[in-house]
């Protein structure tokens, strides 16, 4: 049951959070980020209301907490950057565990991790209880330019197929003997990388083409 029915991040459910419109869900979202990003960072308060908010929701729809947490790896660029920013920013310092770190930049890092949690967490929930399909008809009907929403919805089709072609060009690579140890692979993996954008350029060509011999205006038939 664990496995979407459209995409890799959906979890198949039947919560009342499933069943809400797409469209509702997603002006929820906006109005929830926009807040949290707008919370001063020294309420500590208000960003305990804002997770107990996010974890409401996440107990409403049934979403297993260890699927979710399993996907904010995405989160772990913003996580190195704030463990850094109190030993480089400036201003006064003191002292944690025995380090000396700056604290407007102990304060920063919190701030950065406080709302970059919220925000990840709040959009992996959409996406783990919203089908792809109905989120883009959501977004249709929140009057979401019709040029985006099909972008958008390509994106989603044929982000997998890209990947699959990336996974091939790797165990060809594998395949000869070839594996990224250091730097001097480098040429390499560009050429490869090159490649698959010629691949994928060609591959949206040939959809176009059959998009159009089958009657497509501009606008996705429902």
């Amino acid at each position: 049951m664990g496995a979407g029915h459209g995409h890799k991040l959906h979890f198949h459910g039947h919560s009342p959070v499933h069943r809400a419109p797409a469209h509702l869900k997603v002006v929820a979202l906006l109005a929830f980020v926009v807040l949290v990003v707008a919370t001063p960072r020294e309420w500590f308060w208000a960003f305990g209301v804002h997770l107990a908010v996010v974890l409401a929701v996440i107990g409403v729809s049934r979403v297993p907490p260890s699927y979710l947490l399993k996907r904010m790896v995405v989160e772990v660029p913003f996580v190195v950057f704030a463990l850094l920013l109190p030993f480089v920013a400036h201003g006064p310092h003191t002292e944690v565990l025995g380090v000396t770190v700056s604290e407007p930049g102990l304060l920063g890092a919190w701030g950065l991790l406080a709302k970059g949690t919220l925000g990840v967490l709040a959009s992996l929930t959409l996406a783990a209880t919203t089908e792809p399909h109905d989120l883009l008809a959501g977004l249709e009907r929140l009057r979401l330019p019709d040029l985006l929403v099909q972008i958008m919805g390509f994106m989603v089709r044929y982000l997998d197929v890209v990947t699959t072609e990336l996974q091939r060009m790797r165990v060809a690579r594998e395949s000869r003997g070839f594996s990224a140890r250091n730097p001097t692979h480098w040429p390499v993996l560009a050429r490869a990388a090159g490649a698959l954008f010629i691949r994928s350029y060609e591959r949206g060509e040939r959809v176009h083409l059959a998009m159009l011999s089958r009657g497509y205006t501009g606008r996705m038939p429902r």
